[in-house]
Formats: structure tokens, sequence, C-alpha cells
């Protein structure tokens, strides 16, 4: 059928819409939002590809994933070979296909979008990503990728987040002996403990870790590198290669006054007790408590905010609002997150921003004294600077506050190996081609030298560290 149709045809056909809980559904559970194309859904969304020789898709995926081809097995059926042709590059697609920025990246460039002269019709690929990593995952064969003859090599890999997870699958393709070092009990670093389960499922993360497992992996939690042991120690105990990839979990607070009145959280608190600590269970089925406020009110504009302010609905809030001293254009979260926070009755409080917490003598929050704003010429950034609005100031209600602004690089490494160079903002220094640090045998990548990206970016930084290990590994040369 695919082969009959002309590229006009093609042109045709709509997008084909993901089916989604109901907003007042969703608001009351933490199970996934969208619910996942059916087969023919997939084949119909497929068709729309042009398969074009130049690919621009491809160019824009930090880890170059063969789009086309998937994608045209996709439409003829092929479902297993589809999920073969994507982790040839990427070995968390269940992952990427959820969480990944593609309106940004392959799919802004998609020539079905340019024909239309309208970004929203692009050829759904990440819709597709998912599709094909979840019906591989339930229906297809075992997974029958292998791993290169033994090197001998040892490698470690500090941290389990997205970068790490990506240099350690390639790393272990190749044949190296990989070891991945994470803090945590759990694998998977920000995908387990930041992204909420009502957008990225816990069961899909550990899926994707099996199957690194199987490539022969090797992984030790509760281990926090920079802590309990450090990089020169891993050197000393005879690994010959080690990849950084701690990321950004550090807190960044506004600093206005009342930020330690009790029922402040940083989103990352916040959304690590709800995520990887089960709060939403307390007490039934987890000792991890949260404040289950009737008003929550988040500080921020990007995707943790989103997620902080749909985890307050989650958590019972009769009202969650987020501040952003800019509007809705400027704001850095996803349209999609954006669009569900808003149906499932998120309110956005825009042109504001937050200047005190207030609270009671109790020392407990009651509200957040605001300033208004108005949008002044554009920054560094390129958005326009947000400009405060003289005797504006007003009070907004709450009994919860999460300050999601933003996060600073994990301090543990850096501070117990100062070797590897760092920037004015602690972020370690890496070659942009290769990862390498100025420490022999170390090298780093994503949220760790990026500062907050992407998980896509992320893992392209992974990817191209394991190029360079590999070639270090194999030639002795740095």
């Amino acid at each position: 059928m695919g082969e009959e149709l002309k590229p006009r045809d093609r042109l045709k056909i709509p997008p084909v819409a993901m089916p989604e809980q109901a907003p007042a559904e969703r608001r009351g559970n933490i199970r996934e939002v969208p619910l996942g194309y059916a087969p023919e859904m997939a084949m119909r969304e497929a068709l729309r590809c042009l398969v074009c020789k130049n690919a621009p898709c491809i160019k824009g995926c930090p880890v170059e994933v063969r789009i086309p081809d998937f994608i045209r097995l996709v439409a003829e059926g092929r479902f297993h070979e589809a999920a073969m042709a994507i982790k040839g590059t990427n070995c968390l697609p269940a992952v990427c296909g959820r969480v990944c920025p593609q309106e940004e990246q392959c799919q802004v460039v998609c020539t079905v979008a340019k024909s239309h002269k309208d970004p929203a019709k692009s050829v759904q690929i990440g819709k597709l990503e998912r599709f094909v990593a979840d019906w591989d995952r339930e229906q297809g064969p075992p997974d029958e990728r292998k791993s290169a003859a033994p090197t001998g090599r040892r490698v470690a890999i500090v941290g389990s987040g997205p970068g790490g997870l990506t240099a350690a699958g390639d790393l272990a393709m190749l044949g190296h002996d990989v070891t991945v070092f994470e803090a945590l009990h759990r694998a998977g670093g920000v995908l387990v403990y930041g992204i909420p389960e009502f957008r990225l499922p816990k069961a899909i993360v550990d899926s994707e870790v099996d199957g690194l497992k199987r490539l022969g992996v090797r992984f030790e939690m509760n281990v926090a590198i920079g802590k309990s042991r450090t990089i020169k120690d891993l050197l000393a105990d005879g690994f010959e290669a080690v990849f950084v990839a701690t990321g950004a979990g550090l807190p960044v607070f506004k600093k206005v006054p009342g930020e330690n009145l009790l029922g402040v959280y940083s989103a990352n608190e916040y959304l690590t007790r709800a995520n990887l600590m089960d709060a939403y269970g307390f007490p039934e089925r987890s000792d991890t408590p949260i404040m289950r406020g009737r008003h929550v009110v988040v500080l921020g504009g990007g995707n943790v905010a989103m997620d902080a302010a749909r985890t307050g609905l989650r958590l019972g809030a009769e009202t969650s609002s987020v501040v952003y001293r800019r509007s809705e254009v400027e704001m850095p979260a996803r349209v999609e997150e954006i669009h569900h926070a808003k149906e499932e009755g998120v309110e956005l409080l825009l042109l504001q921003d937050a200047i005190e917490i207030v609270g009671n003598e109790q020392t407990w929050v009651t509200g957040v004294r605001c300033l208004r704003m108005e949008l002044g010429e554009p920054d560094q950034s390129g958005r326009r600077r947000p400009v405060p609005v003289a005797g504006s100031e007003f009070v907004i209600p709450a009994d919860v506050v999460v300050v999601a602004i933003g996060n600073g690089p994990n301090p543990l490494v850096p501070r117990t190996t100062p070797e590897i160079r760092t920037n004015k903002w602690g972020n370690i220094v890496a070659d942009p081609a290769t990862g390498k640090t100025t420490m022999r045998g170390v090298w780093a990548g994503g949220d760790i030298v990026l500062g907050a990206a992407t998980v896509i970016l992320a893992m392209g930084e992974g990817r191209k560290a394991a190029k360079s290990i590999h070639e270090f590994l194999t030639t002795g040369t740095w």
C-alpha cells in the first residue's frame, strides 16, 4: 500500500492523533496520559512519511536514529524490524518516544511539515518511536542484539541517567566490560526521580535498563562517587576509562525571603518524593510523606514546573498554579506539556514574579507575594526581558510552594577531583567533540557539562564520549 502512494497522496493524509486519558479522569491518577497508537494508527501515520533521500530528520536527531528506515518498516507492518532499526543508534527508544522534544529537533525539519508550512503537520516521529518500542517490548521476539567479543577493557560510568545509560550501552556493544555506579537505589537518574509516572512510567525505564543488563552492563547501586569512592579510586581499581554523567540535580532557589518556611520544596525534592519514593502511596504502601496542600503554587516555566504543578493536582490539591514572569510564548516548557497542564486545570499566572514567600507565626507557608511584570527588550536568551510594574504587589494564597527555576551541576565529583576543570557555574569542562576532560582517562557529558538540558541531548553526549573512549581503549591515544 505504501509503495503505491505518491508524495502528493501522502501529503493529503492528516496527522493521526494519539488517544489520551480524559483530563478529568487523569488528574485523579498517576497513569500515563497518552495511551499510545494501535497498530493500524501507527501504520497510517507512517504512510505520511515521504522517505526523503536527504533525510533532514536524521540530522535533527542528536543520536542520528535512522528515522525514514524505521518509519518505512512501520508502514509495512514490520514492527520488530523497525525496533531493531531504532536500537542501532538509540538504546532508550521507549523513553525518547515519550519525553524527547521531537518538535524542536527531528520533527521541526521534517519535509512534510515544510510542505504544509505548518510544524504541527510534521510526521509524528516521536509517537511512532514510542509505538515501535512498546510493541516490541510487549509482543516482539527477544532482543537479539549481541555484544562484540570481549575486549577485557574496563570502563566505569558514573551516573545512570540517559547520558550514562547510552554510553554504557554503546561501550558494551563494542565488547568492553562496563560497570555503572549510581548513587540512588534505582537506575535511571532523572528518568526515575524527576519525570513523573504520568509522563514516563518507571516500568518503561526498568525495561530499558534490563536491556542493557542483557548486553552485560553491570550496575552498582547506592554508590555515590565523590563521597564513598572517588574517580581516582576507580582508576586505581583497574578501570581504564571513566565517563562522568552525574547530571544537574543541585536545587536552585530564587533567594527571596521565606524560602525556609515549612511547605516550601525544591522541585527536585518534591518530584523525587512523589516519583522515586512513591509518596503518592503514603502511608499505605510507602514510607515517604509529602505535603498534600490545598493550594499549590509552582515558581518557574519549564517542563519541571509543569511536572510539579500536575503532580500537585494528583496529590489532591484544589488549585495548582504556575507563576512565570514572562508570557506563555516565552515559556521553555514543551507546548504539549503546557497543553496537558491547562487541560487538567493548572492555572498559568503569567507576567508575575515571586518576590517573597509569606507565612504565619508557626512558620508555615500561607502565600506568595508577587509583582506584576511587563515585557521589555530581548535579553541574551532572545526572550523579552520582564520588567517589574511599580506598585503592583499582591499575594497569592498557598500552603505548598515548589521552586522550579532550574538546577545546578552535581558538585560531588568536581569537589573531590581537582584535576577535572570546571567553569564558573561548576559544570565540568569537556571537549565538545569527544567529551574528554582535563584529567587523562576521564570523560564527561550530559547535564554535568551542558547544564540542565534534555534527555536526548544527554544521550548524544553519551554516544560521543563512548566513541572517544573506544578509540582510547583500542589505540591508547589520548
